[in-house]
């Protein structure tokens, strides 16, 4: 069995829909079933399931397994005495990838539909949608079944509204493969600079997984002063195109707000505090309203959807017309510098390694662990091996792109070394864009390291702080093994990739 989204119509006979009920209605009932006003005037939830369910989600090519049919076949069944939520919405803005996208979500759970619906664009009239979701946050098991060749996906067991809006994106990034681009996990902005006396924009893709310094990089303003600025535009997933531009898919951000103040963070908080914004799973005091961003009782894992017209130096646009650098952030706490610059083909290593740290937006049970994911994209359908190659051909068809792993964890081990901060990682970016950080090779990892970078003190970050030498050489022989390791199950992927590790 193939499951075809207008097969699925056919049986997908709910007692009732209710089409596309205003933002006003879908609030008001949100508060109706539990939601708290706070003391900005936003909108706070709480969720049962508080991450996304990784480990209990199915990507469904061809046919169906036995078990996945009767599993279908019962939630059809038991949808036809529930009453759900039909909303419309359109992903990108950009002619040639707009992309219709529909949640259905069962009645009990309004906030849902009514997060997710500010996260994209509104309905155009006419067209099916290219992308369908079906959520019944309510059914005892935790599934998610995703075809990627009908666009559709099935949410099961959880109320997280992470969990939908990856679905559509998980989607649109399978759908931009198979029209020859790459879809991405990755956030974009723009700093405006002045270089070599001109004021220029340079764009930047930030990679990274959940909660390793993505967003807060991409929404800082590198406390720049006019005329020079920064222009931010997304914060979770574009498209790149082989001509070197990105495109982008979103008109929020879902941000993490563990911690959340102004003082390191003004941007993300002022947006957070907006009376637009809607609060997932932050504590806040059922008498008064009032919010603490530093209580994790409820999870580690808390959020804010809020606008993108609510964050500072957005504009109107959500695409970048050139790509100029492209940042892995790696939370590494051992011999990776701050930052090292990368060839197109040890940038392409460095898509498939994907080196970071769990945390709780994955999986809380193992919040911290090392962990490698290929495009620091958990989302990604289809061949690995194929990712990467097109990532590599995308680079060198586009020589002026430069690339770099940012390091956002510590230099010297977890418990002696030095801490990377947000201010040394936006200093770093900030110098890339103006040309101003001095390189040489480094022999053993054939990259280049920095020998010095304006305002940024090099020699705090120096291993020999904090390894003896013979130790220092010993974890990066760790470290190169586990990296070829790595590399070796993918069979397919451009040797030149493999080889640019083994200088």
């Amino acid at each position: 069995m193939q499951v075809k989204y207008a097969e699925f119509v056919g049986m997908f006979q709910p007692k009732r829909i209710i089409d596309n009920p205003s933002e006003d209605r879908l609030r008001e009932w949100a508060l109706e079933q539990g939601g708290i006003i706070t003391e900005f005037g936003n909108l706070s939830v709480v969720t049962a399931v508080r991450n996304r369910i990784a480990k209990f989600t199915e990507i469904v090519m061809g046919e169906l397994g036995q078990e996945d049919i009767q599993l279908i076949h019962k939630v059809l069944e038991y949808l036809t005495a529930k009453e759900m939520i039909k909303l419309d919405r359109v992903m990108c803005h950009t002619p040639g990838f707009k992309r219709n996208c529909r949640v259905y979500v069962t009645t009990d759970y309004p906030r849902l539909p009514l997060m997710w619906g500010n996260t994209l664009f509104p309905p155009e009239e006419g067209g099916e949608p290219d992308f369908v979701t079906i959520s019944v946050p309510e059914w005892p098991e935790k599934k998610t079944l995703v075809f990627p060749e009908s666009g559709l996906t099935l949410c099961l067991g959880s109320d997280y509204k992470g969990e939908i809006k990856k679905a559509m994106l998980r989607q649109v990034m399978y759908w931009a493969k198979t029209e020859g681009n790459l879809g991405l996990h990755a956030a974009s902005k723009i700093l405006r600079v002045f270089r070599d006396g001109k004021l220029r924009d340079f764009g930047f893709l930030l990679f990274g997984l959940s909660g390793t310094g993505k967003t807060s990089l991409s929404c800082h303003s590198h406390w720049l002063c006019a005329p020079e600025r920064v222009v931010i535009r997304q914060d979770d997933v574009v498209i790149l195109r082989s001509d070197g531009s990105a495109v982008g898919t979103e008109e929020s951000f879902y941000l993490k707000t563990d911690g959340l103040e102004p003082d390191s963070q003004p941007l993300l908080y002022a947006a957070a505090i907006s009376p637009r914004a809607i609060l997932e799973n932050v504590c806040v005091d059922p008498e008064t309203g009032k919010v603490d961003f530093f209580d994790t009782t409820l999870t580690s894992n808390g959020r804010a959807m809020v606008k993108r017209g609510d964050i500072a130096f957005t504009d109107n646009e959500i695409d970048l017309e050139k790509v100029d650098f492209v940042v892995f952030i790696n939370r590494r706490y051992d011999v990776l510098p701050p930052v090292v610059r990368l060839t197109p083909e040890w940038a392409a290593a460095a898509f498939m390694l994907g080196e970071s740290v769990e945390t709780s937006a994955g999986d809380p049970a193992e919040a911290g662990k090392s962990l490698r994911v290929v495009g620091t994209n958990p989302f990604l359908v289809g061949s690995k091996d194929e990712e990467g190659n097109i990532f590599l051909n995308i680079l060198r068809n586009n020589p002026d792109i430069q690339c770099f792993i940012l390091n956002t964890g510590r230099v010297g081990g977890m418990d002696r070394g030095r801490k990377i901060t947000v201010k040394d990682s936006v200093k770093i970016m900030e110098m890339m864009a103006r040309d101003k950080i001095v390189w040489k090779k480094d022999e053993f990892w054939g990259y280049e390291v920095p020998v010095q970078i304006p305002d940024l003190e090099l020699s705090q970050f120096d291993l020999s702080n904090y390894y003896p030498e013979e130790q220092a050489r010993q974890l990066s022989g760790d470290l190169k093994q586990e990296r070829l390791e790595w590399l070796s199950q993918f069979h397919c992927l451009d040797r030149d990739i493999i080889n640019a590790i083994m200088p």
